[in-house]
C-alpha cells in the first residue's frame, strides 16, 4: 500500500492537516492547530507511538474554528458552544480569504491518486504550453515516466500561475528550487534512517515525521518570508 492509501485509512497527520488549511488561511501554523486541541476545539486520534491522527471531521471542525475567529471575531470559548450546541460544524463551514488566490490542494483524497495528462494540467491549472515547459526546465515540476502529472504538479503549476500576475517567472522560481532542495537535504537526515529499518511500524512513523517536518518547514518557511517583508513594507 502506498503512502498516500495508509495516510487516507489511518487518517490526516498535523503536518497534512496544515497542509489542508494554508491555501485558506494562510496564518495557521501546527502551534495554532495544537493550541486549538489543548482548548478542546478538536481532539484527534492517537496513534500508539503518540502522534495525532485527524478525521475529515476534525479538518472540518478546525476550518470552522479559524473563520469564525477571521471572520467574525469570536471569542474561542464562544466558538466551542456554538460547535457544542450543534453538534458540529454547518455546511457549509468556510469561504476563502479575500484576496486569496485558489490553489489545489495538494493533499491527496482517499482512493487512487489522480493523474493529469498534459493538456488537463494546461487547463486546471490556468497556464500556458510554454509555462509548463519552463516550469520543467526549471526543475519546478517534473511528469512521471507515464508522461503525467500528480496532484503536487497541479498544486505547483497553479501557484506559479499567481506568482505570473505578479511579474514572477518561472526562471524566477529557480531560487525556490534551490532553497527546496537545501530543506529536503536537511529533513531527509532524520527520516531516511526510519526508511532503511524494516518494520512496518518504522516506515509508518516514518510517514507521520515526513508529514509533521514538511508542515514545519512550510510553516517556518512563510513566517521567514513574511518577515522579511515586513522590513520592505514597515509593517
Amino acid at each position: 500500500m502506498t503512502a498516500a492509501g495508509r495516510q487516507a485509512r489511518a487518517g490526516l497527520s498535523i503536518g497534512a492537516v496544515l497542509s489542508q488549511l494554508r491555501p485558506d488561511f494562510p496564518d495557521v501554523t501546527i502551534s495554532k492547530i495544537r493550541f486549538l486541541e489543548s482548548e478542546g476545539l478538536v481532539s484527534p486520534d492517537r496513534t500508539p507511538s503518540g502522534y495525532r491522527r485527524f478525521t475529515a471531521a476534525d479538518v472540518a471542525r478546525l476550518r470552522f474554528v479559524l473563520a469564525a475567529q477571521r471572520d467574525h471575531y469570536l471569542p474561542l470559548k464562544v466558538i466551542k458552544e456554538q460547535l457544542d450546541r450543534l453538534g458540529g460544524p454547518p455546511d457549509p463551514v468556510d469561504r476563502p480569504a479575500r484576496g486569496l488566490v485558489p490553489v489545489p490542494d495538494p493533499v491527496e483524497s482517499p482512493g487512487p491518486p489522480e493523474r493529469l495528462t498534459r493538456a488537463e494540467l494546461v487547463d486546471r491549472a490556468g497556464v500556458t504550453d510554454q509555462t509548463l515547459l519552463d516550469l520543467e526546465q526549471y526543475g519546478l515540476l517534473a511528469a512521471a515516466p507515464d508522461g503525467r502529472f500528480d496532484v503536487d504538479a497541479l498544486a505547483v503549476a497553479a501557484t506559479a500561475a499567481a506568482l505570473a500576475e505578479y511579474g514572477i517567472e518561472p526562471r524566477h522560481l529557480r531560487a525556490f528550487r534551490a532553497a527546496a532542495d537545501r530543506e529536503v537535504s536537511l529533513l531527509e537526515q532524520l527520516v531516511a534512517p526510519l526508511y532503511r529499518q524494516r518494520d512496518p511500524a518504522a516506515h509508518t512513523r516514518a510517514d507521520e515525521v515526513a508529514d509533521d517536518l514538511a508542515g514545519l518547514a512550510v510553516a517556518l518557511h512563510s513566517l521567514l518570508v513574511r518577515t522579511g517583508l515586513r522590513r520592505v513594507t514597515g509593517r
